[in-house]
C-alpha cells in the first residue's frame, strides 16, 4: 500500500510539454484524466491483494510447492518496492507520461500472460512483471496528476482522491477476486486488468499532458540490482529454511543476501544520490513513521492471506462467502482512511499512530480464538478493529515522515516511505506467511507441504484432515500473535520517541513538499 504526500504549489523543476490552462479552475478534461489516472492506480492496488482469496483455486489448479505459493503472492510486491525510487528517477528524464504509458501496456501484457499461465514458474515470472510494471506506474500517476491541477486546493483534493483510490482498492481487492472466482476460473483476477489498461493507452495521450524534470538525475544502476538482489535473496533463504529445513543452499544464499544488503547500504552512504537516504533514520519520529509504512502492510497482508485459506479450507466456506466476509473490514479501512485526516486535525499525528498500532494488536489477537469451527465471528470482529489502524496508518505515514524532516530532503522521506508500504506488503507473506508454513510442517501430517495440498490428496482419512488443518490453524495464530506483538511494542515505543506536539501542516492539510526528482535535481 502506497501512501501519497500531497505537493504544494508549482512545480518548478517541471516543464509541461504542452501548453497550460489559461485558466486556473480546472475544467471537465482535467475531471476527466483525474479518472483516467486512477484507473492504473486502482489496479496496482487491487493486484496487491487481489490473490488473497484465490490461492486455493491456483493451488488446486497449478499445484504449486509451498515456496511457490509464498513467491506467486509475494513476487510483485518485491518488484514494485525494488524499483519504486528508480523509476521515479527514469521518468523525470525520459517523461513521466511516457513511462506512464510503457508501464500500462507492460501491466497489461504481463496481466494477460498470468492469466494463462500452465505452471507456477511462469505464473512467478509474470507476476514479477506487473510488478516491475506496477513501479512505473505510482510515482509517475501521481506526477502527472499533479501537474495536471494548477489550482492549489483543487490539487489537493485531487491528490485526497488518489491516495482514498489505493487504500479502497487495496482493501477490495480480496472482495472482487472472490467474486471473479465464483463465477470463472482463476485466472479472471488477472484479465479485469486488461480493459483498464486498454482504456488508459487510449485517453491518456488525449487528457494528459507529459511531465519531466528540466534537471534530471542518474540512476544508479548498481545500488538498484543490490537492494533488489539483496532482498530476494535473503527471503528466497528464508523460504528454503521453512519449507527443506537448514540446507547448505539455504545458508550460502542467506550470507550472500546480507552481504549484498550491507554493500547496498554502504554505497548509499558514499552517494551524492543515493537511492534511499540513510541519515534520514537518525530522527526517532521519521523511523517510527517508516516502521509504521511496513509493519500494518506485513501484518495486513499475511493476516489476508491466511485467513482467505482458513475461511475456504479449514471452515469450509465458498469463496463468495469468504469475499462477502471481507467486507466490514475493508469498508472500515477505507472509511477511516477517508476520514482521519479530519480527526488528525483534531487529536493530532501522535495520537492517532499509537492508535494505529494498539488497533491492530488487538484486532490480530482476535484471531487467537478461531479453531476448526466457529471462527467467522473472530475474523470478522479481527478486521473490523484492525481496519481502524489500518486506515489511519495508510493515511498519516508519509505526512508524519516528510514533517519530520527538514524541507530539503522531504522528496527522499516521501520515496521511503512509499517504498516501506510495498516492502511490507510483501514480506508480511514472506515471513508470517513463512512462520505457518513451518509450524504446518512440524506439526502437520508431514504428507504435503501445505493444507490445500494435503486435503487434496486422494482418499485422505478424517483424521489426518483434522490433524493438518489443526496445525495450520496453530501457524496462523502464531503469525498472528507474532505481529501483534510488534504492533503492541510498536506503539509503546511510539509512546516514548514521538513527541506530544509534532510539526502543523500548512493550510492544505500537508507539510510543504516537493517532488522526488525536484528534490534530486536541486541536491545535484
Amino acid at each position: 500500500m502506497t501512501r501519497v504526500w500531497l505537493p504544494i504549489g508549482r512545480h518548478p523543476t517541471f516543464e509541461v510539454m504542452n501548453e497550460h490552462c489559461v485558466s486556473h479552475s480546472a475544467d471537465v478534461r482535467v475531471w476527466l484524466g483525474l479518472l483516467v489516472i486512477l484507473g492504473p492506480v486502482l489496479l496496482v492496488a487491487m493486484d496487491g491483494s487481489v490473490l488473497f482469496l484465490a490461492m486455493p483455486k491456483i493451488t488446486e489448479a497449478l499445484s504449486p510447492t509451498a515456496d511457490q505459493a509464498l513467491w506467486i503472492l509475494d513476487i510483485y510486491g518485491f518488484a514494485v518496492g525494488s524499483l519504486l525510487i528508480a523509476f521515479g528517477n527514469l521518468g523525470d528524464r525520459y517523461g513521466r507520461l511516457r513511462l506512464l504509458m510503457i508501464g500500462a501496456a507492460v501491466f497489461g501484457a504481463g496481466s494477460a500472460g498470468a492469466a494463462f499461465a500452465p505452471t507456477p514458474e511462469l505464473l512467478i515470472a509474470f507476476r514479477m512483471l506487473m510488478g516491475v510494471a506496477g513501479a512505473t506506474l505510482l510515482p509517475s500517476a501521481l506526477a502527472v496528476l499533479s501537474e495536471l491541477f494548477i489550482d492549489p486546493r483543487q490539487r489537493s483534493k485531487a491528490i485526497g482522491i488518489f491516495a482514498a483510490t489505493f487504500a479502497a482498492g487495496f482493501a477490495i481487492g480480496p472482495v472482487v477476486g472472490g467474486q471473479l472466482l465464483n463465477r470463472f476460473w482463476w485466472g479472471s483476477v488477472f484479465l479485469i486488468n486488461l480493459p483498464v489498461a486498454v482504456l488508459f493507452l487510449l485517453l491518456a495521450p488525449i487528457l494528459l499532458r507529459e511531465v519531466r524534470s528540466t534537471r534530471p538525475g542518474r540512476v544508479d544502476a548498481l545500488s538498484v540490482l543490490l537492494s533488489a538482489a539483496g532482498i530476494l535473496l535473503s527471503v528466497y533463504a528464508i523460504k528454503q529454511a521453512v519449507a527443506e529445513g537448514l540446507t547448505m543452499t539455504s545458508v550460502v544464499t542467506g550470507i550472500a543476501g546480507i552481504v549484498i544488503l550491507g554493500w547496498f547500504v554502504r554505497r548509499q552512504r558514499h552517494l551524492d544520490r543515493p537511492l534511499i537516504d540513510f541519515r534520514l533514520f537518525r530522527d526517532r519520529v521519521f523511523t517510527i513513521a517508516i516502521i509504521t509504512g511496513l509493519l500494518p502492510l506485513a501484518a495486513w497482508s499475511s493476516a489476508a492471506y491466511l485467513a482467505g485459506i482458513y475461511l475456504q479450507s479449514v471452515l469450509g466456506l465458498s469463496v463468495l462467502h469468504a469475499a462477502l466476509l471481507a467486507l466490514p473490514g475493508a469498508a472500515v479501512l477505507t472509511v477511516t482512511c477517508i476520514v482521519t485526516p479530519a480527526l488528525v486535525e483534531r487529536v493530532g499525528k501522535r495520537a492517532a499512530l499509537i492508535t494505529c498500532h494498539f488497533c491492530i494488536a488487538a484486532g490480530l489477537l482476535l484471531l487467537v480464538p478461531t479453531g476448526l469451527s466457529g471462527g467467522i465471528g473472530w475474523y470478522i470482529a479481527s478486521t473490523v478493529i484492525a481496519g481502524v489502524g489500518y486506515g489511519i496508518s495508510f493515511s498519516v505515514v508519509a505526512d508524519t515522515a516528510v514533517a519530520a524532516v527538514p524541507a530539503e530532503r522531504a522528496g527522499s522521506a516521501a520515496a521511503i516511505a512509499e517504498t516501506s508500504n510495498e516492502i511490507g506488503n510483501a514480506l508480511g507473506i514472506a515471513l508470517l506467511g513463512s512462520l505457518a508454513t513451518l509450524l504446518f510442517r512440524l506439526q502437520g501430517p508431514d504428507l504435503a507441504g501445505t493444507l490445500n495440498e494435503t486435503l487434496q490428496i486422494p482418499n485422505l482419512a478424517p483424521a489426518v484432515a483434522g490433524e493438518a488443518k489443526t496445525a495450520f490453524v496453530t501457524g496462523l495464530h502464531a503469525a498472528a500473535v507474532t505481529a501483534g506483538i510488534l504492533h503492541g511494542a510498536l506503539g509503546t515505543l511510539a509512546l516514548r520517541w514521538i513527541p506530544k506536539s509534532l510539526p502543523h501542516t500548512d493550510d492544505a492539510g500537508a507539510p510543504p513538499v516537493q517532488d522526488i526528482g525536484e528534490e534530486r535535481s536541486m541536491q545535484r
